[in-house]
């Protein structure tokens, strides 16, 4: 194997506010071997998203919390390193949890699945636009979301994994995509290559009477990632019988402020406001990958990914995600194939 030891990143405090450094331990054990009927896969990619900070947490969601001392829970892509079952090859790309650690002992019950053979994209995009973020895109807008032809989406935290997709499968169903970004670098991102119809920079003054501008005829759907006053200020320009898909509100990850929404608005416009995670469609999961992949494939859904090199920046670089300095996904790389 390349590595002689397995880097392993353990929780060692539930956080208060901002990831700290002092948060995590980062620990060296020998590279497990497989034992019968197991697989070890050294990993390549490790996905940071906002629900990482919501993992360490000591409260139930829809995973349970991390322990402390136990590995930082995370997703990734991983190659088989060495295999005694027949489910897995040496060689072979795998994604799904992986952890935030060298090597991952591939069992009965490892959250990992094998990546398709024969497509000529690179692994990380299975992270991004053909995996979870992709998928939570694709599922939040057209089952929650339901956009119509000629409707108007705003998307928070556009220039961001999930929003950014969004955005472009808002366009290819006809709508009028609007996204919220901050800063002109990524606002100019979202309009000139990612085809998006408007973007509003919050971080600009005058940001909400911009947004009203860039929605002439209200707003249908509110893809909401990020929650607090900008959803307050979204939810204000609904239309009658608008939709909410509820995807994150990353606003109040950091803090201990009640996340909320206009629920007189709500009442007011019989707004549909729906909370969703990607899991809830794993059986619907080879759909998804099948039409983003046909769309990646010609043109039509573009990826930016954000990439930090080295395993053991992953915990300050978590906090790239709350502070905006990311575009598209963000990946730590920790090996080449």
């Amino acid at each position: 194997m390349a590595r002689d030891v397995n880097r392993q990143w353990l929780l060692r405090a539930r956080p208060e506010g901002r990831i700290k450094a002092t948060d995590f331990e980062l620990v060296e054990r020998d590279v497990p071997t497989a034992g019968a009927g197991e697989a070890i896969a050294r990993l390549l990619y490790l996905s940071l998203d906002p629900t990482n900070r919501v993992w360490v947490n000591d409260a139930e969601s829809y995973l349970p919390p991390v322990q402390i001392g136990e590995v930082m829970r995370g997703g990734g892509i991983a190659q088989v390193v060495e295999s005694n079952t027949p489910m897995y090859a040496v060689g072979d790309l795998v994604s799904g949890l992986t952890g935030w650690q060298d090597y991952v002992r591939l069992d009965a019950g490892a959250m990992v699945q094998p990546l398709p053979k024969g497509l000529s994209v690179p692994p990380e995009v299975f992270l991004g636009v053909l995996g979870f973020t992709g998928l939570t895109a694709y599922f939040g807008l057209l089952d929650v979301g339901q956009p119509q032809a000629g409707e108007t989406v705003v998307i928070s935290a556009a220039a961001g994994a999930t929003g950014s997709v969004v955005g472009q499968i808002a366009r290819i169903k006809g709508c009028r995509a609007v996204g919220i970004a901050g800063g002109p670098e990524k606002c100019r991102w979202l309009t000139d290559e990612l085809g998006f119809d408007a973007a509003v920079d919050y971080k600009a003054d005058g940001w909400t009477r911009r947004l009203r501008e860039a929605c002439p005829n209200g707003i249908d759907v509110n893809f909401e990632n990020v929650g607090g006053t900008m959803m307050d200020e979204v939810m204000s320009l609904m239309n009658l019988n608008g939709r909410v898909a509820l995807c994150g509100m990353i606003s109040g990850y950091n803090s201990d402020e009640t996340m909320r929404g206009r629920f007189d608005v709500i009442l007011m416009k019989r707004l549909q406001v729906r909370g969703f995670i990607v899991l809830d469609y794993l059986p619907r999961f080879a759909e998804g990958v099948t039409q983003l992949a046909q769309w990646y494939a010609e043109g039509r859904v573009k990826h930016r990914d954000t990439i930090v090199t080295g395993l053991e920046q992953a915990p300050t670089a978590l906090n790239m995600l709350f502070d905006g300095r990311n575009f598209g996904k963000l990946l730590i790389k920790v090996a080449d194939p």
